[in-house]
């Protein structure tokens, strides 16, 4: 068996019925600047909705959301914390037990302290949301799985936007993040629904 199929295997091993009430929900850059038009066009209008019911949630359990922002050191970005845009859209309200921390690049581990948290609450399996799929969501589900943590992916509690290829081609918002799911499943994430994650608690 090679290593790709044994990586395979080991993540449908680990797929739960029931998270554990230590499974903590990583919320990642769901920020102001993500409504600027010069995203362009978006999929799944509706991710901030099931982010929002996750958070119910897992507030109504007691149970742990750590809140990541990304900080950009270039005073021109909207991620700069001198711009408004920086800041959480308004659905997020932290409470005084949950945890935030700030990120520069596009992995929620790197310069952060979010894999010692993990560890220090033993915290193996964790629950992905956030913005936006093919970036900083994508980087750090993939991350996860490397450092051996077994995240849940939230296929509709994500989005992104379209791009352009490198031959000039507009790759749709939906194409990307179906794309992206594909790459993740099972190899470096298990990928689940609001409603299948919100069943397993």
């Amino acid at each position: 068996m090679n290593n790709y199929n044994e990586v395979i295997k080991s993540r449908e091993g680990i797929t739960l019925n029931k998270l554990d009430t230590n499974v903590p929900l990583i919320v990642i850059d769901v920020q102001k600047a993500f409504d600027d038009k010069s995203w362009g066009k978006r999929n799944n209008p509706f991710a901030e909705k099931n982010i929002e019911k996750l958070i119910e949630h897992w507030n109504s359990h007691q149970r742990l959301v750590i809140y990541v922002k990304h900080i950009s050191k270039n005073k021109e970005s909207l991620f700069h914390p001198k711009n408004e845009t920086s800041e959480f859209k308004e659905m997020i309200t932290p409470l005084p037990n949950d945890m935030i921390i700030t990120k520069s690049v596009n992995s929620a581990f790197i310069g952060t302290t979010l894999e010692e948290i993990l560890r220090k609450r033993n915290c193996p399996n964790i629950v992905i949301t956030g913005l936006t799929t093919n970036h900083c969501v994508e980087t750090t589900a993939r991350m996860a799985g490397n450092l051996g943590f077994n995240p849940y992916l939230v296929s509709d509690a994500t989005a992104t936007f379209d791009r352009q290829s490198l031959s000039g081609e507009t790759l749709t918002a939906e194409k990307i993040h179906e794309m992206t799911l594909a790459n993740l499943h099972e190899e470096f994430a298990i990928i689940k629904t609001t409603e299948e994650i919100v069943a397993m608690l």
